[in-house]
């Protein structure tokens, strides 16, 4: 279970680096030459966030059913793929990011009572409406940053976020296999412990001070905050999806991804610190 739980998470996140370095040099942000001059910026980015929170959003339709609830398929996919991708429409057709977004939101609210009405009636309006709202607000809103950092900040910014938060993931696994002895969540997740969480923040300050000289992205100290902040962050995400999957009665959300679970529990750690990431880099850089 260790070994096939790091192998797959430093191969999804080299696959990932690779996917966004060919996106850069395809827009001209990952070459000197090229610069950040052309129009539209991430487009691999784009459409692979896009194939991840539709999965998503099924794989969260399945923890919401083990309650008996019924995310509106139709139209929490379309609104959380919408949202996820909001900082990328913009590049194309000059709307505002504010006011796309407000329209996904109406959108997505119009369409889930819509299909509640043509599916179930009257019965189970609010918690059905209400679960697919959320579907979407925690799939889309959360990713749409992972998109806005890559559009408006740049390449390196956005691998040098993710590779923290999963690397620190991985640390957190290993010390806590390793050496964990003092729970820190026993009624959310009884598997995390401090000494894992203190892995997570020496192999994800390791990882930001890496990527902090080596692309210039900010200065060594402040390095070692983003790696000691996003390291606890990214094992908040963790926790929310575990207290979403505790309430269901699962232990995973899915059995795609060996190692892991499913697409949901990959990606838990960097949806709630996409945005913080992006405050950060505002902040700082």
């Amino acid at each position: 279970m260790l070994k096939h739980r790091i192998f797959s998470g430093i191969l999804m996140t080299l696959i990932f680096g690779g996917l966004v370095i060919l996106d850069g040099w395809l827009d001209g942000s990952a070459t000197a030459a090229g610069g950040d001059d052309r129009a539209v910026q991430g487009t691999i980015l784009t459409v692979l966030v896009a194939v991840v929170v539709t999965l998503a959003t099924v794989e969260f339709a399945g923890l919401a059913a083990a309650k008996g609830l019924h995310v509106l398929l139709g139209p929490g996919v379309t609104g959380a793929v919408l949202l996820s991708t909001a900082w990328y429409w913009p590049q194309w057709f000059g709307v505002p990011l504010h006011a796309y977004v407000l329209y996904v939101l109406v959108f997505a609210l119009l369409a889930s009572v819509g299909a509640q009405y043509r599916r179930y009636g009257t019965d189970g309006v609010l918690a059905n409406c209400g679960v697919s709202g959320l579907a979407v607000l925690y799939l889309g809103l959360l990713a749409a940053f992972v998109v806005g950092i890559r559009v408006e900040l740049g390449l390196w910014e956005t691998l040098m976020l993710m590779f923290v938060v999963k690397f620190s993931d991985i640390g957190a696994f290993t010390f806590g296999k390793l050496f964990g002895r003092h729970k820190f969540s026993p009624r959310v997740s009884p598997g995390k412990t401090w000494e894992g969480l203190a892995g997570a923040m020496i192999v994800a300050m390791g990882t930001s001070l890496a990527f902090a000289v080596a692309f210039g992205i900010m200065s060594w100290p402040w390095a070692l905050v983003f790696g000691g902040c996003f390291a606890v962050i990214g094992q908040l995400g963790d926790l929310t999806e575990s207290m979403m999957k505790r309430d269901a009665q699962q232990k995973d959300s899915a059995n795609r991804v060996p190692g892991f679970g499913g697409i949901l529990d990959v990606i838990d750690s960097p949806l709630v610190a996409a945005p913080f990431g992006y405050l950060f880099f505002r902040l700082v850089i």
